[in-house]
């Protein structure tokens, strides 16, 4: 309890400092809430009793809040996939079976499979699980999170973006994100109009096909940008569609899973 309590704590202070995690103030809870908006009834009941009446989006966050805490560095690796450029579906499917547990698809694989056991968890355990999973859904279909391992996903790859000097990764983590200058309700809102006929497309597959998806946007990405790019206007007239299109897919994925593995 003391130690949730703590987690807690810091999950409110983080909040509401305007620096910290702008990815987490936006892309992650924009995210969350258009999952919100497609569970089911049952889906609906059963989080509440692992996390109150809150909703998603105030805790999409939580796994980038507690990286600072010692007792969760071995969670880091949980973020993101390195891959080579250039690989076949059959070979980067290859690449994700032979890869380790602690990376974003195995340890997603381990969260869903937890949970659908969940009462066989204790509540602290079910809580952290169910964080975890709403925040690496999120980071499944943020490009640079499926990147390369020689470039650390693009923080090696410095750029201008508008005249400030900034990387590649945290473009896409947050930088694109607050150009478009909505709230996450808004902007959830906003991305969150079309018909079930179009999201159940959106939805298709697993999340092999997922996770190369993204693969495949980040392999483009990569393909157009160099280090030293001054990058404006141009760069989010040819992105945007991108990136409005992988915080509806995510969020989307995220209630197909949640209404799977909580029903």
């Amino acid at each position: 309890m003391k130690k949730h309590i703590t987690f807690i704590l810091v999950c409110f202070f983080t909040l509401n400092s305007t620096e910290a995690f702008a990815w987490g103030t936006t892309g992650h809870r924009v995210v969350a809430e258009i999952a919100e908006n497609h569970l089911s009834c049952k889906t609906k009941r059963q989080i509440k009793k692992i996390i109150g009446n809150q909703p998603l989006a105030y805790w999409a966050n939580w796994p980038d809040f507690i990286k600072s805490d010692s007792g969760w560095k071995m969670a880091d690796s949980w973020h993101y996939l390195n891959f080579p450029g250039g690989l076949s579906k059959e070979s980067f499917n290859e690449t994700l079976n032979n890869s380790s547990d602690e990376n974003l698809y195995k340890r997603t694989l381990i969260l869903i499979d937890e949970l659908k056991n969940h009462k066989n968890l204790s509540p602290e355990k079910k809580r952290e699980d169910f964080y975890f999973l709403i925040h690496l859904i999120g980071d499944a279909h943020q490009p640079l999170h499926i990147g390369r391992e020689e470039d650390l996903g693009g923080n090696k790859i410095e750029i201008e973006w508008f005249k400030q000097t900034t990387n590649l990764h945290s473009l896409w983590d947050s930088k694109l994100v607050d150009f478009q200058q909505y709230s996450y309700t808004e902007y959830a809102e906003v991305l969150d109009f079309h018909d079930r006929k179009y999201n159940k497309k959106l939805t298709e597959g697993n999340l092999n096909d997922w996770l190369f998806d993204c693969y495949q946007k980040s392999e483009n990405i990569y393909a157009n940008v160099k280090p030293g790019d001054k990058l404006s206007y141009k760069y989010n007239y040819d992105y945007v569609s991108t990136l409005k299109e992988q915080l509806l897919k995510g969020g989307l994925r995220l209630a197909k899973v949640l209404n799977e593995v909580l029903r």
